[in-house]
């Protein structure tokens, strides 16, 4: 325990901000096909109330599994995919309460108290939505601006599907939005200029306007054959007609690839640790005197010597808060000076 301490002054504390990034990349393979049991794909969860599907990257009756993303769909009352199949919609009140509940934590409400519609950046109406929503295990603090990209099969053809649309965010880190109740969001955009949804950044949420994105075919993927293309769902049909999970495992059969880079918000206190000439030159352990002498002197005559191997950071109530050690004792006398740089993050 210290018996000398030494008080901070303004200036000797700095608070700096560090983001880190790392890539995150999510192949068509983990999502679709890789882990199968017969007819089953083991890395897939589904519940019992269908409202969506758990991807995880290994079987997730494995202990070492991690919980990737999940997948679902929801739309307005007022789709016009719902109202076109009214008589033959399946989990319809399901469906609308997937888009309500996403609405309303990343939209918000209007000044009638109703549920705001998602909306493109020119304010036409997003009412079928498919939500993939990332772990915070890949998201991290939030992703990174400009750096979303997801590759689709979206043609309705041999021809056209076996080419991904690759669909980002390149509004990037200067075109965002800052009006949504969960943070920042900016908008993606497929190769061809045309809008086709929206990524929520501190959310990690990215939602895909299904009827602009697919073109006809839906459920197979890039290595349909051209009688499978002609046979496969529509969209619209799969949104309307089938479940929630039948929507969802339809994008994982249409998805190549995903990647993105995640970001780790690293907030530091530095704390520069003076120690003048005449600070510290002395040590207060039993062991730096041996019959009333100091150890580290050979004449009687010699200037004090220390050698500082820990820093202590202390209250104002002088109760050890944190410690840091030297990587090798430094020589203090009354002839030098020292400044250490203690770094606490957070």
């Amino acid at each position: 325990m210290a018996t000398t301490f030494k008080n901070f002054l303004s200036n000797d504390l700095a608070n700096t901000r560090t983001l880190l990034h790392e890539a995150i990349p999510v192949t068509g393979s983990i999502v679709s096909g890789t882990y199968l049991e017969g007819t089953t794909e083991t890395n897939i969860k589904e519940y019992g109330h269908g409202m969506f599907q758990s991807i995880y990257d290994y079987p997730h009756l494995s202990s070492s599994a991690n919980h990737i993303l999940d997948v679902t769909f929801g739309y307005h009352t007022d789709s016009a995919l719902r109202l076109a199949g009214l008589t033959a919609n399946t989990q319809d009140s399901k469906k609308q309460n997937i888009y309500n509940q996403m609405a309303q934590v990343l939209v918000g409400y209007d000044t009638t108290g109703s549920i705001k519609h998602f909306t493109s950046s020119e304010g036409i109406e997003i009412n079928d939505a498919i939500f993939i929503n990332f772990a915070r295990l890949l998201t991290k603090d939030e992703l990174k601006k400009g750096s979303f990209t997801i590759d689709l099969y979206t043609g309705s053809t041999v021809a056209t599907v076996k080419a991904p649309n690759t669909i980002t965010d390149t509004s990037g880190a200067s075109g965002y939005r800052v009006d949504s109740p969960a943070g920042e969001y900016g908008y993606l955009y497929s190769a061809d200029g045309y809008e086709r949804g929206i990524l929520y950044y501190q959310a990690g949420i990215a939602i895909l306007s299904g009827g602009s994105v697919f073109d006809g075919a839906f459920g197979n993927g890039g290595g349909i054959t051209e009688a499978e293309a002609e046979d496969s769902t529509s969209f619209a049909t799969l949104a309307t007609a089938s479940t929630i999970s039948a929507v969802a495992s339809g994008l994982r059969n249409r998805l190549n690839n995903l990647s993105f880079n995640n970001t780790t918000e690293l907030n530091s206190t530095i704390y520069f640790c003076r120690v003048n000439h005449n600070d510290f030159n002395y040590s207060s352990n039993p062991t730096y005197l041996t019959g009333s002498k100091l150890r580290v002197k050979t004449m009687a005559a010699d200037a004090p010597v220390s050698y500082l191997t820990t820093v202590g950071l202390y209250s104002a109530d002088n109760e050890l808060l944190a410690v840091a050690k030297l990587s090798e004792p430094l020589r203090k006398s009354s002839d030098t000076e020292l400044t250490l740089r203690v770094r606490l993050d957070y």
